[in-house]
């Protein structure tokens, strides 16, 4: 089986992995290099590099309105296009070109979380379940039919980090299972997406970082998990920022405004929510390393 794969970050590097294993990679697409760092140097992408490092040669197109860069991905006479987290929007033309047109792993159970942000949101919403879905990709925003899935539970202690890491390889294994059941002659079946529970992850962006202490505690923490590790929870203690990484729900009802601290000590640091009360448990200052609240406090103490 002769296959395109596109795809950009870390997160889609198993899934290229897994179409080497199971097929004839004739050509990566990924995102063009980008300034990154501290000296802005042109970075190349996670599936750059692994494509590179595996010997396969790599385009970089900033789109396909050049109607050479769509030769191109025609003349590659591929069977099948595998997209994961590529970054852009593909038109019809790019769609029909291979065979069997474009498969897409996503990073959630659809319809539940299109979009940009899907293991994030998953979190932060509080979803209990999620998952990957191999889908026949069309023109819509993950809105194609679903050819395969797969399952998690999304435990209490997950973060956007852990989540991260469990689902690339969980789609890499969906991935396979598509590729071995196509690469035998056989048809997989695509399941419509129901009209009902479709929702939407929107791209996170910094400024969402700041914590909103009138929320109950449980929204907060489960932000907090989703953010780590980016954007990363962040509040405002003794005139500074404080990046939070962990903390644990209270339910307690102290009858202060929220945002007043409660309690400062080895346990952590507890502070007044809309409802409930949250837990500090290990935080960062800027310039310094990620700490426990203790250690903080060992530095700065608040007057409890």
């Amino acid at each position: 089986m002769r296959i395109v794969f596109a795809g950009t970050p870390e997160f889609a590097v198993p899934a290229l992995r897994t179409c080497a294993a199971r097929g004839e990679v004739v050509a990566v697409y990924t995102q063009p290099d980008r300034p990154a760092g501290r000296g802005r140097q042109l970075q190349m992408s996670p599936v750059k590099q692994a494509a590179l490092d595996m010997g396969l040669p790599v385009h970089q197109p900033l789109n396909f309105k050049n109607e050479d860069d769509l030769a191109v991905l025609r003349g590659h006479e591929a069977d099948l296009m595998v997209v994961v987290a590529y970054g852009l929007i593909l038109p019809q033309s790019v769609l029909d070109a291979p065979r069997l047109g474009c498969w897409n792993v996503h990073a959630s159970l659809l319809p539940r979380w299109r979009g940009a942000a899907p293991i994030q949101r998953a979190i932060e919403a509080g979803d209990a379940v999620t998952g990957v879905c191999l889908m026949q990709m069309e023109k819509g925003l993950d809105t194609g039919p679903v050819l395969l899935q797969l399952k998690t539970p999304i435990g209490a202690k997950d973060t956007g980090g852990s989540l991260h890491d469990r689902l690339s390889q969980l789609g890499a294994e969906v991935l396979r299972d598509g590729l071995t059941l196509a690469r035998a002659g056989m048809t997989l079946q695509a399941e419509a997406q129901p009209a009902e529970g479709v929702t939407y992850a929107r791209k996170i962006e910094k400024s969402e970082a700041k914590l909103d202490w009138s929320l109950p505690a449980k929204n907060l923490a489960d932000r907090i998990r989703a953010f780590n590790p980016w954007p990363v929870a962040e509040t405002g203690m003794q005139g500074e920022r404080l990046r939070v990484y962990q903390a644990e729900v209270l339910t307690v009802d102290s009858g202060k405004p929220p945002g007043t601290v409660l309690a400062a000590g080895k346990a952590g640091i507890d502070i007044a929510c809309g409802q409930g009360a949250l837990r500090l448990l290990a935080v960062q200052r800027d310039g310094g390393r990620v700490q426990s609240a203790a250690e903080y406090l060992n530095a700065r103490p608040l007057p409890f």
